[in-house]
């Protein structure tokens, strides 16, 4: 059973109207680069991770498929980025910091996905004010705080997951009056179906019913996680993420029948299935042509699909940073200067 409104309000100790969030009655104190931080590691390989999860039945997969649509961003949110509707600089700050606080922590691939989903979700709805950059750390951080709340065994304090090159520093109840705002506009729709969700079905299917080895899990969950950095991918949903990402990384070992393999794919759509594998497919060609033509120490770089993809950035880099009406470049003040933002200033 899902836990209640009333259950989660106490946990985020925030009873605020949503409409207020970002309307501050009082002065926020923001700090501008707290230096220091606590740092837990875990195990680098996710090949464990995923070993728990049940293998679906046709009947659970197709009951996942027809939740999936309800965890999308609008239908609209991609092409709205790439025309520059929406500001892509915005999605690719949040990403940027997401994932470097992500790693800094090690957790789990379904924190950083479920966080990514949040953002999207978020933004092809909900207009952030224009002209306040605090809006997007804010956000960030409440994407990933309730990510990590969903999926995380230990949690660091708010204050603690503000890391790395943060901008700014807020404090609890303005994090938690934002997650609020987040929730809200969600519609507490938090348990998301993620390609992980499907991936163990997909690489038993593809591989004739034996049961994925670790590497083969670990590879596909760090594909996947490859696939939220630009925009190219939010054409696809969840389920056929995974179906493309399980040919690739079973190709990567043995000879794979792609159109057979497709075949397979029950309850989705084959032809987006195999569009989305030759999406990655171009992305690893386009790469490989690159390194061909660089110097012998990026050359070196393994030449999986998941290093490939990582290093190309899925186009976002480079081709997406002109994008959007309203990019900015945005530089740290010095560590320990700290800024007031009043009720006027962010209204």
């Amino acid at each position: 059973m899902s836990p209640s409104y009333d259950y989660m309000s106490s946990i985020l100790l925030c009873a605020e109207d949503n409409s207020s969030i970002l309307g501050f009655d009082e002065e926020e104190e923001v700090q501008v680069m707290r230096p220091g931080w606590v740092t837990q590691k875990r195990s680098a390989s996710y090949g464990d991770s995923l070993m728990v999860f049940p293998l679906q039945s046709d009947e659970l997969l197709a009951r996942l498929v027809e939740r999936e649509s309800e965890h999308l961003p609008r239908g609209d949110y991609a092409e709205r980025l790439r025309s520059g509707a929406l500001d892509l600089s915005i999605r690719r700050e949040a990403v940027d910091w997401i994932l470097k606080v992500h790693a800094n922590y090690s957790f789990g691939p379904l924190s950083a996905y479920l966080s990514v989903n949040y953002l999207d979700r978020f933004l092809s709805t909900y207009e952030l004010p224009q002209g306040k950059a605090w809006t997007t750390q804010l956000l960030s951080v409440a994407c990933l705080s309730l990510a990590t709340k969903m999926e995380e065994t230990e949690v660091p304090l708010l204050l603690d997951l503000q890391v790395g090159e943060s901008k700014y520093v807020f404090d609890a109840r303005t994090i938690q009056r934002m997650e609020l705002l987040l929730l809200s506009t969600l519609k507490w729709r938090m348990q998301a179906v993620t390609p992980f969700s499907f991936i163990d079905h997909f690489l038993h299917k593809f591989n004739d019913g034996n049961s994925p080895t670790k590497l083969l899990i670990s590879r596909s969950m760090e594909l996947i996680l490859s696939t939220i950095r630009g925009t190219d991918f939010l054409a696809f949903r969840p389920s056929e993420i995974a179906a493309a990402v399980a040919l690739s990384v079973l190709g990567e070992t043995q000879t794979v029948d792609v159109d057979r393999g497709v075949s397979f794919c029950i309850h989705i759509a084959k032809e987006r299935v195999l569009r989305c594998y030759e999406v990655i497919q171009e992305i690893i060609l386009m790469r490989n042509s690159a390194l061909k033509n660089a110097s012998p120490s990026v050359s070196s770089v393994p030449q999986s699909p998941t290093a490939v993809l990582d290093a190309a950035c899925l186009s976002y880099k480079s081709d997406d940073v002109t994008v959007g009406s309203h990019a900015t470049c945005h530089h740290a003040s010095p560590a320990g200067k700290r800024r007031k933002i009043s009720r006027s200033s962010i209204s």
